[in-house]
């Protein structure tokens, strides 16, 4: 599953260049992760690194965008081979 940011942002950025697949954006007026690229870091870390990071422990899951490790996986092989 994707995760969130909730409104408890406190717009400090630092998940933005944490992000291995550059899903993390400025959004109005918190920060926003766009689902089709949050992997939460499958086959990157063994956590998602902008949870690891985070002050404001303000990143949930997504209820919106509910996916298994193993559907994170593909999605994770998909982006690498378009970034190719």
């Amino acid at each position: 599953m994707a995760l969130m940011i909730t409104e408890e942002c406190n717009n400090c950025g630092v998940c933005v260049e944490e992000c291995p697949n550059h899903a993390v954006f400025e959004g109005d007026p918190v920060y926003v992760i766009d689902a089709d690229n949050c992997t939460e870091c499958v086959g990157y870390f063994d956590e998602p690194n902008c949870k690891s990071i985070c002050p404001t422990d303000c990143l949930v899951p997504d209820p919106a965008h509910l996916e298994s490790r193993e559907e994170l996986w593909a999605k994770k092989q998909r982006l690498c081979s378009a970034s190719q």
